[in-house]
């Protein structure tokens, strides 16, 4: 089943995306491993990133699949695709069962994607990295390629509207060197940090930022949150999630669509 919905997707996506009129500038293509496993670590700017990596893999002759936060499955359509796609569903409470299913895949020669900031960052520069693609890398002795994409948050960003069709907005995906599995978590958690921050740089460099846009970083002329104001913001946000849902994820009696009692 997955192979067929894979074939499928080969074969009516790229039509569709070249029909947009999106461009994909692919760099470093040759770190992506031609064969055996790998952690494709990617940096996250929009709902979009999952797709840019998945052409650069296609570009390699390879496949690659994500892992994703569960609560995603409540969605009909997404929870189709995490069955037919073997994606990999994670509770963020609980991810222990993703993680293992996760090194076994690496064990076994796939690309697996994951997001180490875990969350889509406003101010489009990097978070701070959660340690689960590091350990997952050690665990399954596979290397780190990092990815970053850079252009997809003027599609889908966050807080912002939509430009899913017709954009012909340019797309660059760059991956980095891969990076052995040695050292502790912490170490190796900090080398993808500086590996990534690197190469996104680079990648801006090549692309043009608009003075005032709020898709470009502050650091470029840009109106998109500093990541201190990004950071207040995410923490409102989370705060707001449990004021309404609690600990247990089950709504308050009592309060309304805002979440304010």
């Amino acid at each position: 089943m997955a192979e067929r919905f894979y074939r499928f997707g080969e074969w009516v996506v790229p039509p569709v995306v070249a029909l947009n009129g999106t461009k994909f500038t692919f760099c470093g293509l040759e770190n992506i491993p031609e064969r055996g496993g790998a952690l494709l670590a990617q940096n996250h700017t929009s709902y979009l990133d999952w797709l840019p990596p998945l052409f650069a893999a296609r570009e390699r002759g390879r496949r690659m699949y994500f892992m994703i936060k569960s609560e995603m499955a409540d969605v009909k359509a997404v929870n189709y695709v995490i069955k037919h796609a073997r994606l990999i569903p994670v509770d963020r409470k609980n991810g222990h069962d993703a993680f293992d299913v996760a090194v076994r895949r690496l064990r076994e020669g796939e690309l697996i994607g994951m997001h180490p900031e875990a969350t889509i960052s406003r101010s489009y520069e990097l978070r701070d990295f959660k340690t689960g693609a590091a350990r997952m890398a050690l665990e399954a002795q596979v290397p780190v390629v990092p990815i970053i994409v850079w252009g997809a948050q003027r599609i889908w960003p966050k807080d912002h509207p939509k430009k899913v069709f017709r954009n012909k907005i340019p797309i660059t995906v760059a991956a980095g060197r891969p990076l052995p599995p040695q050292g502790t978590p912490e170490e190796l958690n900090i080398t993808l940090r500086r590996a990534m921050n690197d190469l996104l740089y680079q990648v801006q460099e090549e692309y043009p930022h608009p003075e005032g846009e709020y898709w470009v970083p502050r650091r470029l002329g840009g109106s998109a949150p500093t990541r201190d104001d990004s950071q207040k913001i995410r923490l409102h946000e989370l705060q707001e999630r449990l004021d309404k849902y609690g600990t247990d994820g089950v709504t308050r009696p009592g309060q309304n669509q805002s979440g304010t009692h």
